[in-house]
């Protein structure tokens, strides 16, 4: 028990800790527009499942990091340039990401308008579909996880801080998912500007995928601005629909 007395260890699980969670919103911003496909009475359950899938990806990495390591071995070479597992499983990601986020716009900005019956039965079907929309959190979970253990083996050698850093992590995480997805819901430009945010994720894994890295900090900023353009824009509508309230009472 005397490493419990080290600092060191309580730094790297601090920042280790920070760097999963933030390396964690793209993960919790999938899981919030997904679950917004299943009826409401099934989504804090889906959230749950989500990040637990989340959470034991990433801890059976870190079980196997030999493994892990492994996968940033070239496989085999493309037009001069060099194919990993890694590689193969970002880029798979990646086109997952670009297509989930674009498809989910093209519903939010064009179906709706013209075809609202439809997304209504749409609605009503994926009832039926809960495993499903698990599936698909899973599938990018891994895709996720990959980039987070690979970072999280850089910053700290023992296994075991790693393992309570992503435990503290998914906690935050699991205790933050449920406000932002409603917030998503409520707000249907907050939700086009979060998959407009998927599709730069998308794109930065694809990109990764071929050894041009794209710093994360870049895509959260650009955010991060967007986000609070949007929030002056919404408390301008509100303030503007208070004011009308109050003048149809005068009248």
């Amino acid at each position: 028990m005397e490493f419990l007395l080290d600092p060191n260890i309580w730094i790297a699980f601090a920042m280790l800790t920070a760097l999963e969670i933030v390396l964690g919103i793209d993960n919790i911003v999938f899981i919030s527009i997904l679950v917004g496909r299943v009826p409401a009475q099934q989504r804090d359950l889906a959230r749950r499942l989500g990040l637990g899938f989340a959470m034991v990806t990433r801890v059976l990495l870190l079980l196997s990091l030999s493994w892990v390591m492994g996968l940033t071995t070239d496989l085999f070479s493309l037009f001069d340039q060099g194919i990993s597992g890694r590689d193969i499983v970002l880029l798979a990601g990646g086109l997952f990401l670009l297509y989930k986020a674009s498809h989910e716009i093209f519903i939010e900005v064009e179906a709706r308008d013209e075809h609202p019956s439809a997304i209504a039965a749409t609605a009503k079907a994926s009832a039926g579909m809960f495993w499903g929309v698990i599936g698909q959190i899973a599938v990018i979970d891994i895709v996720f996880s990959l980039d987070s253990v690979i970072t999280a083996v850089g910053m700290v050698d023992q296994i075991g801080v790693m393992i309570a850093a992503v435990l503290a992590s998914v906690a935050v995480m699991l205790f933050a998912a449920k406000p932002i997805g409603e917030f998503v819901d409520r707000h249907p430009s907050v939700k086009v500007l979060a998959l407009s945010f998927l599709v730069m994720v998308g794109m930065a894994l694809t990109a990764e995928a071929f050894d041009m890295h794209v710093p994360k900090g870049y895509i959260y900023a650009a955010m991060a601005f967007s986000l609070v353009v949007e929030s002056l824009n919404i408390r301008a509508r509100n303030k503007r629909l208070a004011l009308a309230g109050k003048t149809a009472e005068a009248d």
